[in-house]
């Protein structure tokens, strides 16, 4: 019995052991992992004036802008490094006269909130800024003001 305990024993550590390292072997792991950025003109009322978005990072520079009508979006990919740090995606939004920079993506902040399959949404509406990690539930992060 003995015998059989210490077998078990061994071969569900060498199960964990195995399960580690191909994690560890995943390409993840190697070069980061992937988030998709992704920011939706939520408005119910702008047909006429669109809102602009412009967004950039410092390791990445400038990813450009649009001009999003209603239910348009800008997306882009993200990568974090081996440590899984990754830039910082500062994007400025512009409403007729209002403009607000707010931090699209930001691995610390979104490493985890993003959920598993990465996603990070922003939806852009008249009174906010709600983000969302499966475009189903979306939560209010902060206002224009």
């Amino acid at each position: 019995m003995k015998l059989l305990a210490g077998f078990l024993l061994i071969s569900s550590s060498l199960s964990l052991c195995c399960l580690f390292l191909s994690k560890l072997l995943e390409p993840e792991y190697f070069y980061g992992a992937e988030f998709d950025v992704r920011v939706i003109n939520g408005f119910s009322t702008n047909s006429s004036l669109p809102l602009v978005i412009w967004c950039s990072s410092d390791d990445h520079g400038d990813i450009g802008g649009r001009a999003l009508q209603e239910g348009d979006d800008f997306s882009w990919a993200v990568r974090s490094n081996f440590w899984g740090a990754a830039a910082r995606f500062l994007c400025t939004v512009k409403w007729d006269s209002t403009r607000k920079r707010f931090d699209a993506f930001e691995a610390e902040r979104d490493g985890h909130r993003c959920g598993p399959f990465r996603k990070c949404s922003w939806l852009v509406r008249e009174d906010g800024f709600y983000f969302s990690s499966d475009e189903v539930n979306w939560k209010k992060d902060f206002s224009w003001f």
